[in-house]
């Protein structure tokens, strides 16, 4: 099975990466990795000529060029990676800012405007309207709670404090409860669900909440990502080691420079959010660490404005 499509490769890869980080140049892990390796060359050749200069065999010389050339590799490979995580560590930050102080923004500014009309007294029809704004407050409340919620399992299932409830699970039981649940929503976003299922598909050892939770989320980002009148298609097949889960839909699509980013936390696609600005960056996340405490994997392929093909596995249980 093809998995992740390759993105660019060269100078528009390297120049895409240091973007990425959203930081200066010379800042940029793969600019200072550049620099590192004229450096080793340099101190190679340097290296080479004076050992034969002052020792003349050329044994000795090989051996001293390459001891030094591994210790120079090494270095690099620590230094660079190093930047990188505190790179990749300020780049997280600021999601998290962002798509936090927007995604309580919001709703909060919906509260205190419906508080305020309630509070006023001005009401035309007092009993509809009150319903009305109740409501409103009601769903903003709980676009902060889910978002409060997610952010406590991320930070559960990286620390492994998380306790799972395994069991024998129907994973195509919980597929058609979920495409029912968001029949209303797909309907209201002109997007058509269908699910194929192999016959005899076996349950899966899994804790059924949060396996819900798994394809809840690769559901709602196929949906929402479908611009204007499209589809989503879920596949259930198995082999006698494991089943497989394929989601496809004809979205926006993934761009070849930001597929490895994908599954990280706080991290939206440039082109989802020109058409989503909802959203919190942590349902593929999620998805992600949850099938890992399932043994299972996920992977995706995608092409950008044809759609995207989500796939997971989880092990069939052995008798």
């Amino acid at each position: 099975m093809k998995r992740v499509k390759k993105g660019p490769s060269g100078p528009s890869r390297f120049f895409s990466s240091c973007r990425f980080y959203n930081i200066p140049l010379y800042q940029c892990p793969q600019f200072l990795f550049l620099i590192m390796g004229i450096v080793i060359i340099a101190v190679i050749v340097i290296t080479y000529f004076i050992t034969v200069l002052k020792i003349g065999d050329p044994r000795i010389v090989s051996l001293i060029v390459l001891a030094i050339t591994a210790v120079l590799m090494v270095l690099d490979y620590i230094i660079v990676n190093s930047f990188e995580r505190v790179a990749e560590a300020a780049r997280m930050k600021a999601e998290f800012i962002g798509i936090v102080s927007h995604q309580l923004r919001s709703p909060l500014t919906n509260i205190k405007f419906s508080l305020d009309v309630l509070m006023s007294g001005k009401l035309k029809n007092k009993q509809q309207d009150e319903q009305e704004y109740m409501k409103i407050l009601q769903e903003n409340t709980e676009r902060m709670k889910e978002l409060i919620n997610n952010l406590i399992l991320v930070s559960r299932l990286e620390t492994g404090e998380f306790p799972l409830n395994k069991q024998l699970v129907s994973l195509v039981g919980i597929t058609r409860n979920l495409i029912e649940k968001f029949k209303p929503f797909a309907e209201a976003s002109n997007v058509g669900i269908t699910l194929r299922v192999q016959d005899g598909i076996p349950k899966v050892e899994a804790d059924s909440l949060w396996l819900e939770q798994v394809v809840k989320n690769l559901l709602d980002n196929a949906i929402r990502y479908v611009k204007g009148r499209g589809t989503v298609k879920i596949h259930i097949t198995y082999d006698p080691k494991k089943i497989l889960f394929k989601i496809e839909d004809s979205g926006v699509g993934i761009p070849d420079s930001e597929r490895k980013y994908i599954f990280q936390k706080f991290f939206r696609s440039k082109n989802v959010v020109r058409h989503q600005t909802e959203g919190s960056g942590l349902g593929l996340h999620i998805a992600k660490l949850l099938l890992k405490f399932f043994g299972g994997e996920i992977w995706f392929e995608s092409m950008e404005q044809k759609g995207t093909k989500f796939y997971f596995t989880l092990p069939i249980p052995k008798h």
